[in-house]
């Protein structure tokens, strides 16, 4: 019996969308993480939300211009843009990094952005 639910798992490996696994392996750990977050799919403009996930990229500005620093957060449902105003670098904000956010959502262009969020770096994420 155990083989069958390997060669299931196997299967859907096989010819399921690499994206979809991804997404899915990032849903199950924010799930795990222990902290009591919403699905970024959940959440709408004005929530305080609380969402764990990873950043997927990450823009910076020189040293002159301080605009800001840019972030696409993703937890396995939906993107959300952070944005931390007149930094020009955030140490361990970088893609790849998984991370606790907390903050108000607001909308921006038609997408979902936290300004200035609160941030909790996870550990084994470098």
């Amino acid at each position: 019996m155990a083989e069958s639910g390997l060669l299931k798992r196997l299967g859907r490996m096989l010819t399921e969308d690499l994206d979809e696994i991804e997404d899915d392996r990032i849903q199950r750990e924010s799930r795990e993480s222990g902290a009591d977050a919403q699905r970024a799919v959940d959440c709408s403009r004005g929530d305080e939300a609380t969402m764990v996930g990873e950043l997927r990229s990450v823009e910076t500005c020189s040293k002159a211009a301080k605009t800001g620093v840019v972030a696409e957060f993703f937890d396995g449902t939906d993107t959300v843009m952070l944005k931390w105003m007149g930094r020009n670098r955030i140490p361990g904000i970088e893609p790849g990094r998984r991370l606790t956010v907390r903050g108000r959502v607001a909308d921006a262009d038609g997408h979902k952005i936290v300004y200035n969020p609160y941030y909790e770096l996870h550990a084994g994420t470098e």
